[in-house]
């Protein structure tokens, strides 16, 4: 079976570098990993993240960890350039590396290099050689926000070398009871149901957003409709309900905000009454007259769900939603596609009737029409969704409580 793991990794290696020929992601996930210096430490705590949304999941028990000792040299990385290019230059590491292939050698040079005393990886990820290089090595391993399912690879009948990783794992931290009951029936004990991080992150997000002054004075004395990490097949369905609905205003933050995507979208809303964020303030004192404003960067969003009242989440129509968490803990009522069964709190926001799944046009449109046909309803929807968002915080303080006893520190 490892024999199969090491050449499939090695296939897709080789799938990733015919991709970089015309796919600039793939070109940048090659590139990070080539001819890297590994920066010596005498010991350091590495944290792991697949990508931008792990980091910020992350991030609660990072910046405590960071805080809690200070004399330990971090070290990150990242599986994916969404991470790495967005966060290499953070505040919180001393260093930030793509992680390099998970191979035998690989994983002994790079351990041997930062010469980690605690390892700690976020939700997803498990590679075989750097699992088993930690466990040699005697350095503890822990999973946070940890969530998971029947139907993986851990719990079918060829799944023994994953079920070998997880044996390398010092702890686990999980979302949910079904995570724990699900590593228990594979003899998998050393787990905590501690729930996501990502509540810690967006909770005290929420108390202190960012201000965007051009964006307050867009939605002053408006109701506001805010769409987050859109793609196509939501905004063709954000772009009917923008003109069926001229009395109130919108505001859209693709997912990818590539020149091309953004021009498209622009050209699917009513003419004269969008605009790109980059170029309102030269508007003056016609952004009061907007009724749609593109996010054209990255790293308002979070932020940006302060000044609406109703949310929707893209990605539903693809592999699956994105987060949901950030427009729920201002109180905003959710809506988003069909995909989402794999995120257990929209699965929860859906059961308590606080997110609402759409699979087409006239569904968002019935969606839209239940929330604002009752002011009073609206308001209490907002107040049970602030409220699920604060009963599921407190992970960081039980996952950090584990961490900071362990005497590897």
């Amino acid at each position: 079976m490892l024999l199969l793991y090491n050449l499939g990794l090695r296939i897709y290696v080789f799938l990733i570098y015919i991709a970089s020929f015309f796919n600039k992601k793939a070109k940048s996930w090659l590139k990070g990993r080539s001819n890297v210096q590994y920066q010596q430490f005498k010991k350091s705590a590495w944290f792991h993240f697949a990508s931008l949304g792990e980091f910020e999941q992350g991030l609660p028990v990072l910046t405590s960890f960071r805080s809690e000792h200070s004399g330990t040299a971090i070290v990150i990385t990242f599986f994916s350039p969404s991470g790495y290019e967005i966060r290499k230059n953070t505040p919180l590491a001393d260093a930030v590396y793509y992680l390099p292939l998970d191979t035998a050698s690989n994983a002994r040079h790079f351990i041997d290099a930062i010469q980690p005393t605690i390892a700690v990886f976020t939700k997803y990820e498990y590679w075989y050689h750097y699992f088993n290089e930690l466990n040699r090595k005697n350095v503890p391993l822990f999973v946070i926000s940890g969530i998971f399912r029947q139907n993986q690879v851990f719990f079918k009948w060829y799944g023994g070398l994953y079920r070998q990783m997880l044996g390398f794992v010092t702890h686990f931290f999980v979302q949910d009871e079904n995570s724990k009951n699900l590593l228990q029936n594979i003899g998998v004990n050393k787990v905590s149901v501690s729930g996501d991080t990502r509540f810690d992150r967006v909770w005290a997000n929420a108390q202190a957003p960012k201000s965007f002054p051009l964006i307050e004075e867009f939605a002053a004395g408006s109701k506001v409709f805010i769409a987050g990490s859109t793609w196509p097949e939501d905004e063709e369905l954000l772009a009917q309900l923008i003109k069926d609905n001229p009395d109130r205003k919108f505001i859209i933050a693709p997912h990818e905000i590539k020149e091309d995507k953004i021009n498209r979208l622009i050209n699917l809303l009513p003419q004269d009454s969008a605009a790109r964020y980059s170029a309102i303030s030269g508007l003056k004192s016609q952004i009061s007259n907007l009724r749609s404003i593109i996010i054209d960067n990255i790293g308002m969003l979070s932020s940006l769900y302060q000044y609406g009242d109703i949310a929707y989440i893209g990605g539903g129509f693809g592999v699956g939603i994105h987060n949901t968490l950030e427009a729920a803990a201002f109180g905003l009522p959710i809506i988003f596609g069909p995909n989402y069964q794999k995120f257990k709190e929209a699965r929860d926001l859906v059961s308590h009737e606080l997110g609402f799944s759409i699979k087409d046009a006239v569904e968002l449109k019935a969606a839209f029409s239940y929330l604002i046909a009752d002011e009073n309803k609206l308001q209490s929807i907002s107040l049970k969704i602030k409220d699920y968002v604060k009963e599921n915080t407190g992970s960081t303080e039980m996952v950090m409580g584990y961490i900071s006893n362990n005497k590897s520190l």
